[in-house]
């Protein structure tokens, strides 16, 4: 009775462990290219300015350590440099501007424009590199930049500009969360350091599904370029109500005082 008793499980494991059938393997099918006798296009049919680079002037810092530089300053240097955006009545951020006085002494700090810098090395070069949001006023969006030092100078390596649920870094990755169009979906572009060009790139963009509606919106739903624009030269891009003035999401994804 007793080795009847032990020869059962030992049958029963030696079944379990047995190879099985996953069924039929598909066909592989490579791809087909559609229209062959069309001839390739020569240039982008849109300007998303991953490459664009732009020096900071006037902002510096002892031994190009990027955390003794000032937020504040680099925003004010930034509206210094492009007038048409930012200054006058007819700036399309006129009002980032007037709050910037809040961000000085005797001002309010809860109205200052300028969000709270993270640090890490996004580039590979072994140095801690400067993400920086500030909101753009009167809308609803943000503006998310990147700067390193080279050589003595900083420079501006992202720039993009919207309307922005979240921005983490996984990484060495910037990862930019903006609502879609479509309820229920977001879009989501990431951005990676290209040793090339000297600048981050727009490596991936895509939309997303999220949660809510189940189908399309019965609504008109605003429109959007095909990526989110880095050029500070347009106006929002979004007619989204999401509002990101509180840089919440981007506070809980990276503390600031976080290195590589």
């Amino acid at each position: 009775m007793f080795a009847a008793a032990v020869v059962v499980p030992l049958t029963g494991c030696g079944d379990s462990g047995g190879l099985v059938s996953a069924g039929a393997t598909p066909t592989a099918q490579g791809p087909t290219r559609l229209w062959p006798g069309q001839p390739p296009a020569s240039s982008p049919a849109y300007d998303f300015g991953e490459a664009d680079t732009e020096v900071v002037k006037g902002v510096t810092a002892p031994g190009d350590d990027i955390r003794k530089v000032d937020p504040v300053a680099v925003v004010r240097a930034e509206i210094a440099a492009h007038p048409d955006v930012y200054a006058g009545s007819t700036g399309p951020y006129r009002g980032t501007v007037r709050r910037m006085a809040d961000c000085g002494p005797g001002g309010d700090r809860k109205e200052c424009p300028v969000l709270e810098a993270y640090y890490r090395d996004l580039t590979g070069d072994g140095h801690d590199d400067m993400v920086l949001g500030f909101r753009l006023l009167p809308g609803n969006q943000t503006a998310v930049r990147m700067y390193t030092f080279r050589k003595g100078r900083l420079v501006q390596v992202l720039a993009n500009d919207d309307a922005v649920i979240a921005v983490e870094l996984a990484g060495r990755t910037v990862i930019i969360r903006s609502p879609a169009a479509i309820e229920g979906y977001e879009y989501r572009t990431q951005w990676n350091w290209d040793d090339e060009q000297r600048a981050m790139l727009l490596t991936r963009d895509e939309t997303l599904r999220v949660g809510g509606s189940t189908g399309p919106s019965d609504g008109p739903s605003p429109t959007r370029s095909p990526s989110a624009s880095p050029s500070r030269s347009s106006s929002s891009s979004s007619s989204s109500s999401t509002s990101f003035s509180s840089f919440s999401a981007f506070s809980s994804s990276v503390r600031p005082s976080e290195s590589r």
